[in-house]
């Protein structure tokens, strides 16, 4: 259940077919998980092409994404899952996180969505422009860095920096003082994230994120 301030957000229209997600009770939306996936099975092929496919085995993780993005307060309680944090979505290479993270994002379009930006490009930007990059993703707006982990340690003018790292402390101010939210992806375990961006960096994503994980035995989709 969710209560909505956009005119039937509910109902949405791709590529010329709507795609009625649940029912209004009131002020509130009563979603429908299944219809969610018919929707997202499409949405996904608009984006991704039309090999894309919602996989049976996913829908465990999909049914934790979509009730922490429609702020279904009574199943995310259910699934220890806090809305007021971000998601560190976790899993191995080519499972699919970069995906649904694109994806799930368009099923509420009456709130603020967030943008999809690899760790990457954050770092290449870094090594260009210096310490404003880091200023520039500590503002108000909300991201998903996507791959965190294996991006390169950032360099400017001959000194090293852990940007992705001074980032997600600009970022958990930010979470402190405002509730704003962060959005990770990522193929490393707690362990690995520690010795990457150290105690103190991890520490804070345990405060700032809701952790969602794929098996370690999910399979690469894009073989």
């Amino acid at each position: 259940m969710s209560l909505y301030k956009h005119p039937a957000p509910h109902i949405i229209t791709e590529g010329g077919v709507q795609y009625k997600l649940g029912d209004l009770k009131g002020y509130y939306i009563l979603y429908d998980f299944e219809k969610i996936l018919i929707y997202l099975d499409a949405k996904g092929k608009l984006l991704f092409g039309d090999k894309f496919k919602i996989y049976k085995e996913d829908k465990e993780i999909l049914y934790k994404l979509c009730n922490y993005q429609i702020k279904d307060l009574n199943n995310c309680k259910k699934m220890n899952i806090d809305f007021k944090k971000g998601i560190l979505l976790t899993g191995p290479v080519g499972c699919g996180k970069t995906s649904l993270m694109k994806l799930i994002r368009h099923i509420t379009p009456q709130y603020p969505s967030y943008e999809v930006i690899p760790t990457r490009n954050v770092t290449f930007a870094f090594n260009h422009i210096g310490y404003n990059i880091i200023e520039q993703y500590g503002d108000n707006r909300f991201y998903c860095f996507d791959d965190l982990g294996i991006e390169p340690t950032g360099r400017f003018f001959g000194k090293d920096c852990n940007v992705m790292g001074e980032v997600l402390l600009s970022r958990y101010e930010l979470f402190l003082k405002y509730l704003i939210k962060t959005h990770i992806t990522t193929n490393l375990n707690a362990q690995e994230l520690e010795e990457s961006y150290g105690n103190r960096v991890r520490s804070r994503m345990r405060e700032m994120f809701n952790l969602v994980g794929f098996d370690s035995e999910t399979r690469d989709k894009r073989i």
